[in-house]
């Protein structure tokens, strides 16, 4: 057959240079690596190159990377297969992709191999072996390795180009490229295969065990754009986590890295303080643990924001108590059968629990009470009264709840103390200039709340221990509305007595802790008599069971308490740091919102606050705001929080007061703030 090149090419239907320069472009760019720093997919159309893949076994064709299989290619140039009526039917040509297959299955099947005997790669621009090595070679540059390697495989240096030579340029030679070798040329150029373990080999094919490494030594990582071993290094050193207990250092001093760009609604919100930092958890997931929060109100989902009040409990709480009555209740100590010894065993592990979370020296500074009440009542009666007289001073803040001012001031009113207060400025922030004022010889001692009920303020707890500390006095801290937002670490604080209760941070009603230095507590005579917290009696003397048992007269809240150490253990397992972070991310996004709303005006602005936002709305009482969000599924406190006085500090006798939990979401203040955006237009009157 005497045709010229390019008659051949139009006469047989097959696809002339440009349409083989699109499909060689296509199929490199498919490719993983990058065809400009390549060359070939690149200089293709410039050079009026096309490439192909004769002969090359699908086995050696990295599927994994999108590239077309057999059966597409098979497709793609069915259109162009050639018809020659003297092409004999017997004739068996083997498959163009390098497999051998039937004369029935082959897309050429029937073609007379005589027809194509001298056609040449050159002969339509294609580069022979050779050339395509020298291309590869002089699209890389030398003297580094290639990122990864197969182990027992060298790497040789490649040769480089012999001077002057083009490894572009057309030759008139017939070249015999073996199957094998191309096959090996472009496994070698293409990207990460996984071998047949599955591991990833970057850029070398693990399962070819004739692979030649020769054909792409001198290859780099940094030659693809791409970071070296020391870059890698230094890169993910920047990231490393700091080691655990070791404060997150950032120019803001907040271990939030991620809060420093937060806008703050026009109040100078600050971090908590945090001894480690971990990565934020997933609160559908909290969410899920607390059966109640799947409760409908009106018609609506429940959206809890009366946490301040008391938090809902978590489902390993409700099966603990349930876990007690079933198969371990029993009153505690002394006897001498199996219950006896599970319930003991229970409530005293519940103390150990306690004394962990609160990380204090010994499990015998944990006193079970009914309450934060009872607990600062049980401070009032046993070492106030045994300490305090006439003249003495007590040292209070505006920012108190009635249970941190009414025991001491009966206790003045007893014994002839004086009770001093600290005040507060506009924003609801201790003065501590004027509390270094009422500090004096006479003080003898200073309780405050570390987290205000009614206003979300944090106060410098750790200063103001320190400061009452050099003038004698003992300190309470009052930690009911702190426990459930901030870490609590008495060692740290210095204090002398803490106290919160349980159903404060998603445990049970009736049951709370006194924390009190063991030196303290020693010293302290039983405030209550009875049972338990004897060691003898006779109608001459009695002698007192040491700490804690002397505090606890009487049968004490076994189940609640072994509650409340499921609790904290709930607590832990999530990770204080977690719930802080969460929540104080949470209290901007409200506080911005609700500041957003025209005649609401947000009652205590603190720098450092946390969970409560303390609202009025000009033109609506408080009441009527409370039973309007009620209609909508959402459940606010609203009056004074038996906390009058710092109201009246504000001029005002009660408040709205959403308070925040790490179960809150940001679409449930979303329909908080729509709701009152609806109040405010009277929309919901």
């Amino acid at each position: 057959m005497n045709t010229s090149n390019s008659d051949f090419t139009q006469n047989a239907s097959l696809p002339d240079i440009a349409q083989l320069t699109k499909l060689a472009n296509e199929l490199f760019t498919a490719l993983p690596c990058d065809g400009s720093r390549i060359g070939i997919a690149a200089s293709a159309v410039s050079s009026g190159l096309t490439s192909s893949l004769p002969g090359a076994d699908k086995s050696a064709i990295p599927q994994g990377f999108d590239l077309p299989g057999e059966a597409e290619l098979q497709k793609l140039f069915a259109p162009h297969q050639p018809s020659f009526d003297s092409v004999p039917d017997s004739i068996d040509t083997g498959s163009v992709f390098g497999n051998p297959s039937s004369a029935t299955t082959s897309p050429l099947a029937g073609l007379d191999k005589s027809v194509l005997a001298g056609i040449l790669p050159q002969d339509f621009g294609l580069p022979d072996e050779a050339q395509l090595q020298q291309l590869l070679v002089s699209r890389v540059p030398s003297g580094s390795n290639i990122p990864g390697s197969v182990e027992g495989v060298s790497v040789p240096a490649v040769p480089s180009p012999a001077a002057g030579a083009d490894p572009l340029a057309k030759v008139g030679t017939s070249p015999q490229a073996s199957e094998v070798e191309l096959q090996k040329l472009f496994a070698a150029s293409t990207a990460a295969t996984e071998s047949e373990a599955g591991t990833a080999t970057y850029g070398l094919a693990a399962s070819l065990t004739d692979f030649d490494a020769s054909l792409i030594a001198g290859l780099s990582p940094q030659a693809y754009g791409l970071p070296g071993e020391a870059e890698l290094k230094e890169l993910f050193g920047s990231f490393s986590a700091p080691s655990a207990g070791i404060p997150a250092n950032t120019e803001s001093g907040s271990s939030f890295y991620f809060l420093d760009e937060l806008k703050n609604g026009g109040f100078n919100a600050q971090a908590p303080t945090l001894a480690s930092a971990h990565p934020a958890f997933d609160v559908q997931a909290v969410r899920r643990d607390f059966p109640i929060l799947k409760e409908r109100v009106n018609g609506q989902p429940l959206v809890w924001f009366d946490n301040a009040a008391t938090t809902q409990k978590p489902q390993a709480v409700i099966d603990r108590i349930s876990y007690f009555y079933e198969h371990e209740n029993s009153n505690i100590h002394r006897a001498a059968h199996e219950l006896a010894a599970r319930s003991t065993d229970a409530y005293e592990k519940a103390r150990d629990t306690v004394a962990k979370f609160m990380n204090a020296s010994s499990s015998a500074e944990i006193i079970f009470a009914r309450g934060t009440t009872e607990a600062i009542n049980l401070v009032a009666q046993s070492w106030g009264r045994q300490n305090i007289g006439a003249g003495d001073e007590i040292v209070i803040t505006w920012l108190e709840h009635h249970a941190n001012i009414v025991p001491w001031k009966q206790l003045c009113e007893v014994t002839g103390a004086t009770l001093r207060v600290v005040p507060v400025d506009e924003d609801g922030q201790v003065l501590l200039g004027e509390y270094q004022k009422l500090l004096n010889s006479h003080t003898k001692l200073v309780s405050f709340t570390q987290v205000s009920n009614a206003l979300g303020t944090v106060t410098p707890a750790r200063e103001m221990i320190e400061m009452a500390h050099r003038v004698g006095a003992r300190v309470l801290l009052d930690g009911a509305q702190s426990v459930s937002h901030l870490r609590v670490d008495v060692q740290a604080l210095d204090c002398d007595w803490f106290v919160f209760s349980g159903h404060k941070i998603f445990g049970p009603t009736g049951i709370g802790v006194l924390y009190g230095k063991a030196e303290l507590l020693e010293a302290m005579p039983p405030w209550q008599g009875g049972g338990n917290m004897i060691d003898d009696v006779t109608f001459e003397k009695i002698v007192y069971q040491p700490a804690p048992a002397r505090f606890e007269a009487g049968t004490g809240n076994i189940a609640d308490a072994v509650g409340l150490g499921a609790a904290l253990e709930y607590v832990l397992k999530i990770g204080i740091d977690n719930i802080a972070r969460y929540e104080h991310e949470l209290l901007v996004y409200a506080m911005d919102a609700l500041r957003s709303i025209s005649g609401l005006r947000l009652i205590g602005t603190a720098a450092a606050k946390t969970s409560v936002l303390s609202f009025v709305l000009e033109g609506h009482s408080n009441q009527d705001i409370g039973v309007a969000l009620n209609r909508a599924g959402i459940a606010v406190r609203t009056g004074h929080h038996c906390a009058q006085p710092i109201l009246r500090r504000f001029g005002l006798e009660s408040t709205v007061r959403p308070s925040l939990a790490f179960y809150n979401t940001h679409e449930e203040v979303d329909l908080l703030v729509k709701t009152v955006r609806r109040i405010q237009s009277g929309k919901d009157f």
